[in-house]
């Protein structure tokens, strides 16, 4: 009993120095916390979501791919006498590229022609010796095996003349085939041979021939893509020449810069590759300036002729974690909130937004380091994206 009376005035002592302690804490944040229920929003920069018309494009990896390439080939054997084209040398449909020596086969086309004449001399004693075995037989002076056999003679001289005008015609193919000729208008590369080689149809190509203009750029899409392309081209209801002209085609050069004149649809492949999943698609281009090489690779866009409504923001806006990209919106209450959005193409220095925003919403642009969702700011207008 003694001891609890002992304790009792000892209990009340700490509990005044706790009362004590807390009015000094209560008094010394009291004039922070009426501080920070004073203290100013914070400015930020915001602008709003709006609408503009925006003509779709998509872009992909292409290939440039001559319209018509060929390994120019001796077509008969034989010394080479003359080069006639130089180096990257443009040629036109029809200029003599090599001649290849004829001697041999002027020789040959003469044979040829002897052998013609010896058919129809043996023709024309045949048709001779039938027409008196003809006689005779009427007759009865020679029997009727001697009589066919003339005919029979007959008939083997007549294939002996088509024969030889055949080794004729023959004869002046090879004699033409001693001059090679550009097959198309284009540019030669590297002449891979020198006089005195010995060329035929075996041996390496002469030269090889590229026609630059016009020129078709390949590349593929995905069957998504693809699909979406035939969707928009049913809904479109024109004709199949129409059709061609809903996209415009262009393409970037290797060095970044767009080629300033614009291609045209020229064919889609009739089947999805397998392995890729994708289908080759072809457009053509008139590449008067030849900045489209054979074999290069670019990017290709393809740019929707007429325009749609899109939904644009800054660029500037878009922030982004583990779920995606996102903005800030502030409400009529000047409230901050979270926005997750799906976005689009990118347009000048705005990019459009397919899903998460309506237009007239506002978003911030500058200032975002300064806020966090639920806190409220003083918003200040900036520049529309794009502007």
């Amino acid at each position: 009993m003694t001891r609890i009376k002992q304790t009792q005035p000892a209990l009340r002592s700490v509990t005044r120095r706790i009362l004590a302690v807390s009015t000094a804490i209560a008094l010394c944040t009291a004039p922070m916390a009426i501080a920070q229920e004073t203290a100013p929003a914070p400015k930020v920069s915001v602008m709003a979501a709006v609408t503009k018309p925006i003509r779709n494009s998509e872009t992909f990896i292409g290939r440039g791919e001559a319209k018509d390439k060929v390994d120019v080939i001796a077509r008969v054997s034989g010394y080479l006498e003359e080069v006639l084209v130089e180096d990257g040398a443009e040629v036109q449909a029809g200029d003599l590229l090599f001649r290849i020596e004829r001697s041999a086969y002027e020789a040959t086309l003469e044979a040829r022609r002897a052998d013609l004449d010896k058919a129809e001399a043996n023709l024309q004693l045949a048709s001779v010796d039938l027409a008196r075995k003809q006689e005779l037989f009427t007759r009865g002076a020679v029997p009727e095996a001697e009589r066919d056999t003339a005919l029979a003679n007959e008939k083997v001289s007549e294939a002996q003349v088509r024969a030889a005008k055949a080794a004729i015609q023959q004869a002046e193919l090879d004699l033409s085939y001693t001059e090679v000729f550009a097959p198309f208008a284009g540019r030669v590369g590297r002449v891979a041979v020198s006089v005195g080689d010995v060329v035929g149809p075996t041996s390496k190509p002469l030269v090889n021939v590229v026609r630059e203009a016009p020129i078709y750029v390949s590349f593929a899409l995905n069957e998504k893509q693809f699909v979406s392309i035939l969707q928009k081209i049913e809904g479109a209801e024109v004709t199949e020449e129409q059709e061609r002209e809903l996209f415009e085609v262009f393409v970037v050069l290797p060095n970044g810069t767009e080629l300033e004149k614009r291609g045209k649809f020229a064919f889609a492949d009739n089947r999805i590759d397998p392995n890729t999943g994708a289908i080759t698609l072809r457009a053509e281009f008139e590449n008067t300036s030849r900045l489209i090489v054979d074999g290069s690779f670019l990017t290709v866009g393809l740019e929707a002729q007429k325009a749609e409504d899109r939904i644009v923001i800054s660029q500037a806006a878009m922030q982004r974690d583990q779920q995606g990209p996102f903005v800030l919106v502030v409400d009529d209450q000047q409230m901050v909130e979270q926005r997750y959005i799906e976005t689009g193409d990118v347009v000048g220095t705005g990019i459009i937004v397919l899903d998460g925003l309506e237009t007239g919403e506002t978003v911030v642009v500058e200032g975002l380091q300064r806020i966090r969702p639920g806190a409220k700011v003083d918003p200040v207008l900036a520049n529309q994206a794009g502007e």
